[in-house]
């Protein structure tokens, strides 16, 4: 009859070797299990010296900490959640990877919960509180017309408007959106342009509604007239398009400030196509600075946004939270700016009619 071993076993018993524990690494580096502790945990009090053998020596080991004990020892997991749209669209995406990165150089792991579409974010907040993290991010919130409520179990950071704590810690912290798609829209005005016209992003999207804002704002302060929105985008470049043409048969658009790069290549091909020049006949402003943007004929300007800035920021803010300090203070570093590109310049004056 033949038998089963286990592999990687050594005589088929089913069980793992063991491996190395704390007292391993505390004989090993000649310190104490307390000083391991600290290291492992990265609290301070522990010379460089010390630090760098016992981590020296937890490499040499392959000693990995036993987080469930941790936590019930600590109270803590060292671990953060963050709750995504689960979209590939590259602001989104770019700001979860700079999340990701910020949290391992604060030695935090990282959890994702995504949110389904037609899925309140709560469901991800509770699968989040299930699996054990010490706080959560909320990446990009959305206006699902109901509003959303996070109980005070961990402090949360939202990276956007429409969050209610209820029983807890939380904060808000993420770029000022309004205040990017004001000078962009300033910039525009800035080049004889009598106004500007807008591409929005989606309304349930409250990064759209800022950047929204932020243009109103800039042609209100310039005594310049609004006017109507074209049909409104979904982020993408076919959206773009579709309100490019929109905007290319009418006679007295000259300047476009599209709400993000996506949008704004769509828009392009569709001013193009109307045989438009840009910047002659119209100047077109883009928002987020996808690796696109420097290489689209003409190259783009568009408001840059500085990912890590922002995740930074959240991720400081949210261990202050978590450990029961003062929020660090706001770095002086701008979040977001305007990248002057090709597609925009000067208003053509206008040709006199012939006599």
């Amino acid at each position: 009859m033949a038998t089963t071993r286990a592999e990687g076993t050594p005589g088929g018993s089913g069980r793992r070797r063991r491996g190395p524990g704390m007292t391993e690494v505390a004989r090993a580096a000649g310190v104490s299990q307390k000083t391991v502790s600290r290291v492992v945990n990265g609290e301070p009090h522990v010379s460089p010296e010390v630090r760098d053998r016992v981590l020296r020596v937890i490499r040499e080991l392959d000693y990995r900490p036993n987080n469930a004990a941790r936590a019930l020892l600590l109270g803590r997991y060292r671990r953060i959640g963050v709750v995504s749209l689960g979209t590939a669209l590259y602001g989104p995406s770019t700001l979860l990877i700079a999340l990701e990165r910020a949290m391992q150089r604060a030695g935090y792991s990282f959890a994702l919960a995504g949110t389904l579409e037609g899925q309140p974010a709560s469901v991800a907040v509770e699968a989040l509180l299930e699996q054990g993290v010490d706080g959560i991010v909320l990446s990009e919130p959305i206006d699902d017309g109901t509003p959303l409520r996070v109980s005070g179990d961990v402090p949360v950071v939202s990276l956007g408007e429409g969050v209610e704590i209820t029983h807890g810690l939380g904060a808000v912290v993420g770029a000022d959106g309004v205040a990017a798609a004001r000078t962009a829209t300033e910039h525009l005005l800035s080049l004889g342009h009598r106004t500007v016209w807008h591409i929005p992003g989606p309304h349930d999207w409250w990064a759209a509604r800022d950047r929204t804002r932020g243009w109103r704002e800039a042609l209100a302060a310039a005594g310049a007239p609004e006017p109507p929105l074209p049909v409104e985008g979904d982020w993408s470049p076919a959206s773009g398009y579709a309100a490019g043409r929109q905007l290319a048969g009418l006679c007295d658009v000259t300047a476009v400030f599209a709400a993000n790069d996506d949008m704004a290549l769509g828009a392009l091909r569709a001013f193009a196509e109307a045989g438009l020049s840009v910047p002659g006949d119209i100047s077109v402003v883009g928002y987020d600075d996808i690796p696109a943007a420097a290489y689209l004929s003409p190259p783009l300007t568009t408001v840059r946004q500085n990912f890590t800035a922002v995740a930074e920021r959240a991720v400081d803010v949210l261990i202050a939270l978590i450990e029961g300090r003062p929020a660090p203070a706001e770095q002086a570093e701008q979040a977001a700016e305007l990248t002057v590109r090709s597609s925009t310049g000067p208003v053509r004056d206008p040709v006199p009619p012939p006599r």
